[in-house]
């Protein structure tokens, strides 16, 4: 396929889309590999660096999605005056940040850490889809191991966890 072809179709489905797209299913639909569809979006990146376009395309995970530049968000926010999205508690933040740095993680070690029980703020930060439930640790009792979500690194504009976490 040729390549600028190959970026449209990729600038028009990170555009419908309005969520990000799994690279792997972009590369399957267009029937090219994963590094053909990172050239594409390399050059995409490439064309909307220029300061007079207002789109970037950011990568979330192994997914890619299609955004306004930070820089243009006041001029937005003034026309659709967006609804302010309902604030997490500073319980909730601080077992975030913990889950964030310290995942995969269970409960116990959360409160451990914190000193309080967290169990209602990991209750929220799973209905905001921003932890999930990564699996179970292999002790007596089988306690939850949590993470963040795909959601939660988007929300926090990175692109891996490795963004945040240098070492263990």
């Amino acid at each position: 396929m040729d390549i600028q072809k190959a970026m449209g179709i990729i600038e028009g489905i990170l555009f419908i889309s309005g969520e990000p797209v799994n690279i792997d299913e972009i590369a399957k639909v267009l029937g090219i590999s994963n590094e053909q569809v990172m050239e594409c979006v390399e050059q995409l990146q490439h064309y909307y660096d220029k300061p007079y376009h207002g789109l970037m395309v950011s990568k979330v995970g192994e997914s890619l999605r299609l955004t306004t530049k930070p820089n243009i968000f006041p001029y937005i926010e003034a026309i659709f005056k967006p609804k302010i999205k309902s604030q997490l508690s500073k319980a909730a933040l601080e077992t975030l940040a913990i889950i964030m740095f310290k995942q995969p993680i269970t409960r116990n070690e959360i409160e451990a850490i914190r000193g309080v029980n967290s169990e209602k703020a990991i209750s929220t930060l799973q209905e905001k889809n921003l932890v999930f439930e990564m699996g179970r640790l292999d002790i007596p009792g089988r306690p939850i191991l949590y993470g963040i979500t795909e959601q939660c690194m988007d929300y926090f504009g990175l692109e891996s966890i490795e963004d945040i976490v240098t070492d263990k």
